[in-house]
Formats: structure tokens, sequence, C-alpha cells
């Protein structure tokens, strides 16, 4: 089912990271496989880019998904917004994935110095997806500072140790039932992602668990899978857990019970 996000319409739930892949012919087979609509891209990339950089961008932009520039590697408020700005005027979009980390081993994200970014970018027109914990206080300020849409991390960037905390993501998913929620970071199998769309949440974006795989392509298509099956399960209506056990054969001698 199509959902809202940004001011687009999409119809795929999976955003899909173009970082460490093999080749940029890899990353085209990924990106077919997986049906995405949005892609994520580092600009610091192109700034330091080389004649291999000009194929890799020329791969994104031939899939035909929308792009979304990241602020990856800034650890201010201010380095995020004039990367942002630069983004902008590079690949003509006003939507950014706002990162602005705060501690080098974890690369757990800076509330207060997300917030402030997030409030300033904001207010100059663009679309923010801040990349954030799943601390719900933090949440509700990046709201009040004008972001539209959250994606807060299953687990720190790159571990593959998927949804740490599924308690905190519910209790998001619940308190804010309006929010565009993408859970970003961490999902280390299609597993994780299905886990996170049958909390409810809207999308996933996924880059280490697809192109650290042995098969690129093959994984993303999995990961396509697995979260087509996690909404359909989702909208259906999973049945609630009991603590004992509850007979399923009949005992009234009807096959069905009216």
């Amino acid at each position: 089912m199509p959902f809202d996000i940004g001011g687009r319409t999409l119809e795929s739930r999976f955003f899909l990271g173009t970082a460490g892949y093999p080749s940029p012919e890899v990353l085209r087979e990924a990106i077919r496989a997986s049906g995405t609509q949005v892609v994520t891209v580092g600009l610091r990339r192109q700034l330091s880019g080389n004649g291999h950089t000009n194929e890799f961008y020329k791969s994104i932009r031939d899939s035909g998904a929308h792009l979304l520039p990241n602020t990856a590697g800034c650890t201010t408020a201010r380095e995020a917004v004039t990367l942002a700005k630069m983004a902008r005027e590079m690949f003509g979009t006003h939507w950014i994935k706002l990162e602005v980390v705060g501690d080098d081993y974890t690369l757990q994200p800076d509330p207060f110095e997300l917030v402030v970014a997030a409030r300033e970018l904001a207010a100059d027109g663009f679309e923010v997806f801040p990349y954030c914990t799943d601390d719900l206080v933090t949440c509700n300020r990046l709201l009040d500072a004008g972001c539209r849409i959250l994606m807060p991390w299953g687990a720190p960037i790159g571990s593959g140790q998927g949804l740490l905390n599924p308690t905190a993501l519910r209790t998001l998913r619940q308190r804010l039932p309006d929010v565009p929620l993408v859970v970003d970071a961490g999902i280390g199998s299609p597993k994780d992602a299905v886990q996170a769309i049958e909390l409810g949440y809207d999308a996933v974006l996924v880059n280490s668990a697809v192109s650290n795989a042995h098969d690129p392509a093959t994984m993303a298509r999995a990961f396509k899978l697995a979260i087509e099956g996690g909404r359909l399960a989702y909208e259906a209506g999973i049945m609630a857990k009991q603590d004992m056990a509850v007979p399923t054969t009949p005992v009234t001698g009807r096959p069905f019970v009216l």
C-alpha cells in the first residue's frame, strides 16, 4: 500500500544506503533488486571524488530513485547545516538526512546539536530526516524544531545487532501515531526489518546488511520481500500473545465459531 513521506507518495518501504559496495555495478544490481525508491548518498564522498565517484553517482541517478543526501561525519550543528546546504545545491533536493555524531565509539547522535541543526534547516525549507536515538523526549524536541519525519536507530550504525530496544521503538510508534517513522541503523538481516515493520514503522533504511553481504543483490531482494511480508502482516493484524496455551481444535462440535 502506498504511503506519503516528505511530500512524496512511495510504494516501497525500503530505503537503501549506497556506501561500501564492491563496485558501482554491484550497487546498480542491488538497487534494481531492492525495488527501492529512496537511496541515501553522502556529500563527503562527492567532495573527495574521483573517476570511480562519478560512476557511483551515475549509477544512482540512472536508478530513478529519490536522492536522500546525508550529513554523515558531521559533529556540530554548524558543520551539518553547511553540508546540507551544499547538498541541496549539488543534488537539487530539499530532502536531507541529518546526522550529527556525538560519540566516536558508538556514533550515537548528539541530541543537542541535532535539534539546533534541525531547527535551522527546517526554517530554511528543508525536509529534515533526522537520524536520532529512540528517546521519546529527543524525538519530541525534533518535532518541535520543525521535523515532520523521524529516523530512530535500531542499534549503532553498521553493527548489525538488530532492534536492541523494541520496547522504546514500540513506545515511539504508540505516542507518535501520525509521524512517519523510519528505523535507521543497526539492522543486520531481513528478520530485523520485519520486526520494525510489524511494530508499525513506515519504512526501514538499510546499508551495511546489504553492501556487506556475499551477494548484495540477492540480499537486497530478500529485504524487499521481507519488508513487503512484514507490512502485510501488520495490516492483517497480528494475533495477541497469550500467557498460556489456547486450544485451537474445536471443542463445540462445530468447525467455526459463529
